[in-house]
């Protein structure tokens, strides 16, 4: 799965790993604001690998928090989703805004295989100093260069060069490349 190949998401080892995930984000998001050290022991807990300076709002929820890796003063506001099947590597210094969402899952583009349930993942790299505005969707796939910036309501289905700021959202046609690749 973390490799990018085709899971069965229903294998009993995920769907314990994803409860678990779920469990310790509920427990996160209900945890009373004052309570900084329970809540950074819930994060720990949930992405063991954290540089230890991060500041995340309620909610968040994930799918599996192991393949999240978090460097140095991340800060997430309100609302923030990752479904992390696969890796989702966030560098220093990187800022988000609220409602963001980070998607490493994709199904495939055949119904007869989607229908199959079977999935895939694609990893996501956020570099260093990147400041990802509200409401804005990464896909699955996508690298963020150094310094970028995304502006509030993109969605980004392409990597992002180093110092660039982009932005937008318009739905367009697409030609497959193979049926089961986007």
């Amino acid at each position: 799965m973390v490799a990018g190949l085709a899971y069965n998401p229903i294998d009993e080892e995920l769907v314990n790993l994803r409860k678990r995930a779920k469990d310790l984000c509920f427990k996160y998001n209900n945890t009373l604001p004052s309570l900084e050290a329970t809540k950074k022991e819930i994060i720990n807990e949930l992405i063991p690998d954290n540089k230890g300076s991060f500041h995340i709002e309620p909610s968040f929820w994930c799918d599996y928090g192991l393949n999240i890796h978090l460097g140095e003063n991340f800060y997430s506001n309100h609302n923030l989703v990752i479904l992390d099947v696969a890796d989702v590597i966030i560098g220093n210094n990187v800022l988000f805004g609220p409602n963001v969402a980070i998607y490493t899952a994709y199904h495939p583009l055949d119904e007869k295989t989607r229908i199959s349930g079977i999935e895939y993942g694609k990893k996501i790299v956020i570099e260093d100093n990147v400041w990802v505005g509200g409401n804005s969707i990464i896909l699955p796939g996508v690298t963020i260069k150094k310094g970028a910036i995304i502006g509030a309501g993109a969605v980004v289905t392409k990597d992002v060069s180093e110092n660039t700021t982009v932005v937008g959202n318009k739905a367009r046609p697409l030609i497959r490349k193979t049926n089961n690749e986007i």
